[in-house]
């Protein structure tokens, strides 16, 4: 999960959308520097003969092992096709699963050369590490089983579940100022809740409901998105890296173009 924040006042969510538009605009303009630094990390990445990326492997459907133990998800699968836009060949990747809190410092050890690990664009984290042209925009949304509930709309004056100390109720509140909040810890406390009815709705992070819904059919997503969060593969700083960051950018912004990344997107079942 990403950082949350332990705000419970009213967002507006046109600041959250101009906030990614903002993050992913400079992430473009970055493609169109020159490289006019040392190519010495990339070079020894070639004379490596991989490249060692940083995955989830328990988040479907960005990254998850299947019923052999063999990863799988659309980060695996970029982390796959940037191997052979680098090196030639797909197989060519070492991966590192890693916690959430991890997923940085991974990076800043230079235990790996990046990280695809379900992480959001922002300018705290532009400060420490940089970040790619954005491969998905994540968000806010709901899951529910009732059949009742269509829209956003239908959700007034019912029962929704929210992390407790997470930005998704000032979101939340947003949207649905007269719907009853109701805090949990966890994503199955929040599931216990739905399945003995004490709740109609779970409002969470797109790509981790998205894996819920997969496993439990029953359950579905509302269409509306109540914000907008862009997630970034994690490269080094540094001017010797830089060979190595405008081609994994321009690598995104080919498979954004070519309509890749909305294919596999759609593969595994991402809103």
């Amino acid at each position: 999960m990403n950082n949350r924040c332990n705000r419970w006042q009213t967002i507006n969510p046109l600041h959250l959308v101009l906030s990614a538009t903002l993050i992913f605009i400079l992430c473009f303009l970055y493609v169109a520097i020159p490289n006019s630094a040392s190519a010495a990390e990339m070079s020894e990445i070639q004379l490596r003969g991989h490249i060692k990326v940083a995955v989830k492997d328990n988040l479907r459907p960005l990254g998850f092992r299947d019923a052999s133990g063999n990863l799988q998800g659309l980060e695996i699968d970029l982390a796959k096709r940037l191997a052979a836009d680098l090196l030639g060949k797909a197989e060519a990747v070492k991966f590192k699963p890693v916690l959430n809190r991890d997923r940085l410092s991974v990076v800043l050890d230079k235990k790996v050369d990046f990280a695809i690990a379900r992480v959001t664009a922002t300018e705290s984290r532009a400060r420490l590490v940089s970040l790619s042209v954005p491969y998905y925009f994540d968000g806010t949304t709901l899951v529910t089983k009732n059949t009742l509930i269509q829209k956003i709309s239908d959700l007034a004056k019912r029962k929704i579940a929210v992390l407790n100390n997470s930005n998704t109720i000032a979101q939340v509140r947003y949207y649905v100022p007269n719907a009853e909040l109701v805090g949990v810890n966890s994503y199955a406390e929040a599931r216990d809740l739905i399945e003995n009815n004490s709740v109609d709705a779970f409002a969470a992070d797109a790509t981790v409901l998205s894996g819920l819904v997969q496993e439990y059919p029953q359950y579905r997503l509302l269409a509306t998105k109540l914000s907008t969060e862009p997630l970034s593969v994690v490269m080094p700083k540094g001017l010797q890296y830089n060979e190595l960051r405008q081609r994994v950018n321009e690598a995104i912004a080919r498979y954004i173009a070519k309509g890749w990344l909305k294919e596999r997107t759609q593969y595994w079942g991402l809103p």
